[in-house]
């Protein structure tokens, strides 16, 4: 096709334009370098400064190596008269050459005479009149510039410019003179690259440009820097939890230690998830040493638990016992009751009571008084000392000791019974005892005995 349209350019040469007179014309090109960008319906434009050297004329101007042009019809120039006339020349279909292509372009007058102009233009695709870029920016950025750039001496107007990295994505519809060069700001979400490393990243940018589509890519630096962020929570008394967090912030692998120190006691209720990599101890004191390498985005959580309930029990279970060793040593005199089932040949519900009561320091004028529970008889054999008075009707027992020695002990017992069957738990009052001890009164009082009924059904059934 090419070939084609230069030999009719040459056979037009040879055979019209010699027969026709040319015009007096001083044309000169005021824009130099102009694009002409293959396969996109848009003009190239040449703004050309002409000067009617001869009478007044209309002029017409015309070409054969643009697919269209403008102005359309005539233009009218006085003798003498000098007039700017800007000519748009519309690249063909069938265009394939790139590069800068000379032609020429024919100027017709009123008269048939012609002349002939030669013009240059730079062909080239979309994809190539466009760069694109961005800024060098870190992790912690919160903005980040990107631009696009007109390369070439062309107007492009109403362009749709879609901007994809894995940082953001960006959309405008722009306007760009020639040359022009347009930065925006973007906002960078940083969740969005938190996992990724520093480096070189393509910045692609999708446009549209009079419904043709190109993509043009640019190169991103994403800067290195070691970003390494540590928090910490701490929460509850008895039993106290620590968390330690370290986040790598930044874009590059970072190394991580953390060391926890702990005294020899609050170890041992110690517990931590993860396992530390490291326990060193020194004298009293042992730390712990957690080594981790964190990739960009990565976290390294350690919890930390003490627990003192158990050490706090024990302390507790401790000053319990001493208390009462010591209020138990207090005592001149202790009182011990238990009780036992007996087998009754009338098949009566009978216990056996027994009191053991023990001196630990020399005691005199001793009393000892029990009580008997309702529903229940005293049987009239006793076993061990026998007791200084038996009130049935107010159901009442007495022991009476006019001394007793330190380190003496003395067995009371009694049997009780009853014809009415005794279902549950079966209490029995408190024993009481009465005392002296180097002159003053004081009184003692024995545990609470008790006896389940459903003990008698599982020896029946033995």
């Amino acid at each position: 096709m090419e070939k084609r349209v230069l030999v009719m350019l040459i056979l037009f040469s040879m055979i019209i334009l010699p027969s026709v007179s040319a015009l007096t014309l001083n044309v000169q090109q005021e824009t130099q370098d102009v694009a002409m960008i293959r396969g996109l319906d848009m003009p190239a434009i040449f703004d050309l400064n002409v000067t009617n050297m001869g009478p007044s004329d209309n002029l017409m101007f015309y070409n054969f190596f643009g697919s269209s042009m403008f102005p359309k019809g005539t233009v009218q120039i006085g003798g003498g008269e000098t007039k700017d006339i800007q000519i748009g020349i519309y690249p063909r279909d069938d265009m394939t050459q790139t590069g800068r292509v000379t032609f020429d372009v024919y100027v017709k007058g009123q008269n048939g005479d012609q002349a002939t102009y030669p013009l240059t233009v730079n062909v080239i695709t979309l994809d190539q009149a466009f760069e694109v870029g961005a800024e060098e920016f870190k992790p912690d950025s919160n903005n980040v510039s990107v631009y696009i750039k007109n390369l070439a001496n062309f107007n492009f107007d109403n362009i749709n410019v879609a901007f994809k990295s894995p940082f953001f994505n960006f959309e405008r519809t722009i306007s760009l003179d020639p040359y022009e060069k347009k930065s925006f700001e973007i906002t960078l979400n940083k969740e969005q690259f938190r996992d990724l490393m520093a480096g070189y990243y393509t910045l692609n940018a999708e446009i549209t440009a009079n419904n043709k589509n190109t993509n043009v890519q640019g190169v991103m630096e994403f800067s290195e820097k070691d970003i390494v962020t540590s928090s910490q929570d701490e929460y509850g008394f008895i039993i106290n939890t620590k968390k330690i967090t370290k986040v790598n912030e930044g874009n590059v692998i970072s190394s991580s230690t953390t060391v926890l120190k702990k005294n020899i006691l609050s170890r041992l209720f110690t517990t931590f998830s993860p396992e530390p990599d490291l326990v060193q101890r020194e004298g009293l004191v042992v730390y712990y040493t957690w080594e981790r390498q964190l990739k960009p985005g990565d976290q390294l959580q350690i919890v930390v638990t003490t627990n003192w309930l158990l050490p706090l029990l024990a302390v507790l279970l401790v000053i319990a016992i001493v208390i009462l060793t010591k209020q138990f040593s207090k005592t001149s005199l202790s009182l011990k009751k238990k009780v036992s089932f007996v087998r009754a040949k009338g098949g009566e519900f009978a216990l056996k009571v027994s009191i053991v009561v023990n001196a630990r320091k020399f005691v005199e004028k001793v009393n000892i008084i029990d009580r008997l529970p309702p529903l229940v008889k005293l049987h009239e054999k006793f076993g061990g000392e026998m007791p200084r008075k038996v009130d049935e009707a107010n159901k009442r027992i007495e022991w009476h000791f006019d001394k007793l020695q330190e380190g003496e002990t003395r067995i009371l017992s009694y049997i009780i019974y009853s014809k009415v069957g005794v279902l549950g738990k079966f209490a029995l009052p408190t024993t009481t005892a009465i005392f002296e001890k180097d002159g003053e009164v004081h009184e003692a009082e024995s545990n609470h005995a008790f006896f389940i009924a459903e003990q008698i059904k599982k020896e029946r059934e033995e």
